[in-house]
């Protein structure tokens, strides 16, 4: 199944937020209802306000255009810290891809391309947090992030950008 990257764009805004509900949900037993997840602050700070002079993505589409994932990256200020932040000025990532698109590199693309991106401007590193039970930990592992910070559930990941 043929897809492809684009950079993401302030009209990205809503699927952002649909793409965060779905990196919330990634577990099948844990699931929330989508009207909890808008409501939780600490899960809609990595897309509400999309897109803020700092942040920056990208979006893969299917061949017909549809968006199917989303990666990208927000600056969060240290008063407001996500579960991944590591440090002022440190970009945490978010990433998220549509269920009948997993396992079939769309991930991994969106990871290198928002890496990529952040490279670009500037950044020398990025972060995330990821449960340990998340299949995506293996995906970020390979692609070169280690942990900085365990918690009782999840782990804050860093990766140097070259």
């Amino acid at each position: 199944m043929p897809y492809a990257v684009r950079r993401a764009t302030t009209t990205d805004a809503s699927f952002l937020v649909e793409m965060v509900c779905e990196a919330a949900n990634w577990h099948p037993d844990r699931t929330r209802p989508k009207a909890d997840l808008l409501a939780d602050t600490a899960v809609m700070r990595y897309a509400r306000g999309w897109k803020r002079p700092a942040d920056d993505g990208v979006v893969a589409v299917d061949g017909s255009g549809e968006p199917i994932g989303a990666c990208w990256y927000r600056v969060l200020p240290r008063d407001e810290p996500g579960d991944g932040f590591v440090a002022t000025g440190v970009p945490e990532l978010t990433l998220g891809v549509r269920p009948m698109w997993r396992a079939q590199g769309v991930g991994r693309a969106l990871l290198e391309a928002a890496c990529d991106l952040a490279r670009d401007a500037g950044h020398q590193r990025v972060s995330l947090s990821v449960e340990r039970a998340n299949f995506a930990e293996r995906l970020y592992r390979s692609a070169g992030f280690v942990v900085a910070r365990s918690g009782p559930d999840a782990d804050t990941m860093t990766r140097t950008l070259r």
